[in-house]
């Protein structure tokens, strides 16, 4: 792929059959896209970067929109709109892409928690990923969270992200400098499957080494992170 291959459409199935695209965001999804945003404020307000600024500068949606083409265009950045059934449900962003002898990048996303639990952020994060090592040629990617962040840390154990420890005071989030586990996939790691291989593979390994327990709405049983 080269650097400046922009706009890219990728397409895939959660486990459970809804159809996702990721493709740029555009100008028509201003009102859709803040309206996401809105409702999800709490949500995602924990675990959502911050400028360490005292006035932050303040981007227009169209900015926002002009800002993403740039960097992508210029192969420093692929963000993508997560869609599920046509409808904006979140976003899957790869970023600080280093070319040369590292050929790597990190990734950041964020989901409608109307659609979490339900296998979409996994899928868009291994669609995103496959896209990054298979298609651009990157040698790795890493995913950085917040220790708190239960259902992020989620995220990447079922794609089997490599736990590579905590790096302290790493990002600037929610008004302060915040500790973040550093998780990592190489092409080593895939063995020659797509990273949605494995998701798919992981997701019915362990639904069906569960067969039989208490299922997690009776007393003992444990929530479901399908």
């Amino acid at each position: 792929m080269s650097r400046s291959a922009w706009p890219v459409e990728l397409h895939g199935q959660t486990p459970g059959g809804q159809a996702l695209v990721l493709d740029a965001l555009r100008r028509r999804d201003k009102h859709e896209w803040v309206e996401v945003r809105s409702r999800n404020r709490d949500w995602l307000g924990p675990w959502e970067a911050t400028s360490p600024e005292a006035e932050p500068q303040r981007v227009s949606f169209s900015g926002l929109v002009r800002h993403y083409n740039g960097e992508a265009r210029a192969g420093r950045m692929v963000p993508l709109t997560i869609r599920l059934d046509g409808r904006l449900v979140g976003q899957v962003v790869l970023f600080g892409i280093a070319w040369g002898s590292l050929l790597s990048a990190a990734a950041g996303y964020w989901v409608d928690e109307r659609v979490a639990g339900s296998g979409v952020a996994p899928t868009a994060l291994a669609l995103a990923g496959d896209h990054a090592m298979l298609t651009m040629g990157l040698h790795r990617v890493e995913v950085n969270i917040r220790p708190e962040n239960a259902r992020s840390l989620a995220v990447v154990r079922k794609l089997g992200f490599r736990d590579e420890g905590t790096r302290a005071a790493y990002l600037h989030i929610s008004g302060s400098w915040r500790d973040h586990r550093t998780f990592a996939l190489t092409t080593e790691d895939l063995g020659g499957h797509t990273l949605l291989e494995r998701y798919v593979e992981r997701f019915h390994t362990d639904h069906i080494r569960h067969i039989g327990d208490t299922p997690p709405h009776l007393p003992g049983g444990e929530p479901s992170e399908t």
